[in-house]
């Protein structure tokens, strides 16, 4: 037997773990079959502490037990809807596997006391795994890796959530990439794997993995926002959709959250529902079908924001500490303002900035938020709030479905200025611009703001420069703009200069 250990790869397609356990029980070696069409990087990693994994196709050849913990230690990092998705998605997966005579096996606490056990149970030679990049997902796995070493079991991990392992692109210098351009035309130039097919039923085992648990027994409330539908099926319909129509679109219309010129698959992709590798295939067809060159640079527009992904994924595997620290320090320190008023009228939505005030209720009702919104909030906490962006990092990490370590973290210190390849300091979004520029119509805001909806969208966008008085008679239950912008971007100027040690 072998124990295929599910994390961020809720799917049986394009699992490149769980193909390479499928394949050594068929004593097969799937890497050597597609040499012609990947790029020639080990699938197989080498553990952190100097021992190699398991190569694929080894004396490992039983049927594939799939197993999914509940670890404690992730799960208090977590927010309900996120907890929500993957619930949602698990019980997809379980599904796959029980139509083809198997199971998903089910366990709650500590990966390196439960797969040794659960090693024992099933007496399995072998423990796979897809890697993560997280300074906690490290850390815990090196403790599975020795567990199993003591219990004399094999392992083998796989890099599968992104295409180059961390360290493969680097400097001529040899040095990890801290800006994006250099590493994107590395990324987009270097061959890209074809997906890995689905384990066939002969090599899964016969198991019963019994029940999911609830969300309320795995100590969260259910959420209010309406999660999106989970699954490979769901996610795969979502590709669909996309390389139809919005691909083509997603240059010019991405930044407009009424044009629907985006994926949605973030959730998916964070947790694993779809390879990578797919939806890539899948924008390669796109681009091969692109009708000229606009369609054709859109798509490649598309491609450089899964190559963003990858880069700050990387960023992560090399700086652990940005998950609490700033990636670019100025030399006396950021001065961040505490306002706890100001910080919760933020997170209600009722700044009186109405784009936003529609992204942060945006971000409650559906627990995700439009790429320019969160751009638009994140520099309106950290810039015109002067608020720490660790606290608009941790209330998205509370709410957002598709919350990611690397990709949220890197997105937060962007705005905040104080990232890899960040916004200058100097550079501050006007969120009324921002919002009769990408919102024109307000038909976003009036979606996410009921309270505007009878209002007129040059009101709305004027909303800060209207007196008090003209606000009154407008609408009485939409607030005042709790901050003057000009006389902030003034102040979020002189806190940067200040700690930049500017005289």
């Amino acid at each position: 037997m072998q124990l295929h250990w599910h994390r961020r790869d809720l799917r049986a397609a394009d699992n490149r773990a769980l193909a390479a356990a499928a394949d050594a029980a068929n004593n097969a070696r799937p890497d050597e079959e597609r040499t012609a069409s990947t790029e020639r990087e080990s699938t197989v990693s080498t553990d952190e502490a100097g021992a190699a994994g398991s190569p694929a196709g080894d004396s490992a050849s039983g049927p594939v037990v799939p197993v999914f913990i509940f670890d404690n230690a992730v799960l208090d990092h977590a927010g309900s809807p996120r907890v929500r998705y993957m619930l949602d998605a698990l019980a997809n997966l379980r599904e796959w596997y029980r139509e083809r005579g198997s199971d998903l096996l089910v366990a709650r606490g500590d990966p390196a006391s439960v797969l040794p056990d659960l090693a024992e149970e099933y007496d399995a030679d072998r423990v796979v795994w897809n890697k993560d990049y997280s300074g906690l997902a490290r850390e815990r796995d090196a403790r599975v890796r020795q567990a199993l070493n003591e219990q004399d079991v094999a392992r083998a991990s796989f890099h599968d959530a992104i295409f180059h392992k961390p360290g493969s692109i680097t400097t001529n210098n040899g040095d990890p990439y801290s800006v994006f351009t250099y590493f994107w035309k590395k990324w987009r130039d270097r061959p890209k794997p074809d997906p890995f097919a689905a384990p066939d039923e002969d090599h899964l085992a016969d198991v019963e993995g019994g029940a999911l648990p609830s969300i309320e027994e795995l100590g969260f409330e259910p959420p209010t926002a309406d999660v999106q539908a989970a699954g490979t099926a769901a996610a795969r319909d979502r590709l669909t959709d996309f390389c139809a129509d919005g691909i083509f679109r997603y240059e010019e219309d991405r930044d407009y959250p009424t044009r629907n010129a985006v994926s949605r698959l973030s959730t998916d992709l964070k947790f694993g529902t779809i390879g990578i590798r797919e939806v890539y295939e899948a924008t390669a067809a796109a681009h091969e079908q692109a009708e000229d060159e606009t369609a054709r640079e859109s798509v490649e527009e598309y491609q450089s924001q899964l190559s963003w992904r990858e880069f700050y994924t990387h960023v992560l595997f090399f700086n652990p500490e940005v998950v609490s620290e700033n990636f670019r320090e100025y030399e006396h320190g950021i001065e961040w303002r505490d306002d706890p008023a100001e910080l919760a009228a933020w997170k209600a939505g009722e700044t009186g900035y109405p784009i936003v005030d529609a992204g942060m209720r945006q971000l409650k009702q559906e627990a995700y938020m439009h790429n320019r919104l969160r751009m638009i909030v994140a520099s309106f906490l950290t810039k015109d709030l002067q608020i720490d962006w660790r606290e608009g990092y941790d209330h998205f990490r509370e709410y957002l479905a598709d919350h990611d370590t690397a990709n949220d973290n890197g997105g937060w210190q962007w705005a905040a200025s104080t990232g890899t390849d960040a916004q200058p300091y100097f550079r501050i979004f006007n969120p009324m611009t921002q919002g009769e520029r990408y919102d024109p119509d307000a038909e976003y805001i009036k979606t996410y703001v009921p309270e505007l909806r009878g209002v007129d969208a040059d009101l709305i966008h004027e909303w800060h420069e209207l007196s008090p008085t003209q606000r009154a008679n407008i609408e009485t239950d939409y607030p005042e703009p709790i901050v003057d912008h000009s006389e902030r971007r003034e102040a979020a100027l002189s806190m940067f200069e200040a700690a930049r040690g500017d005289d």
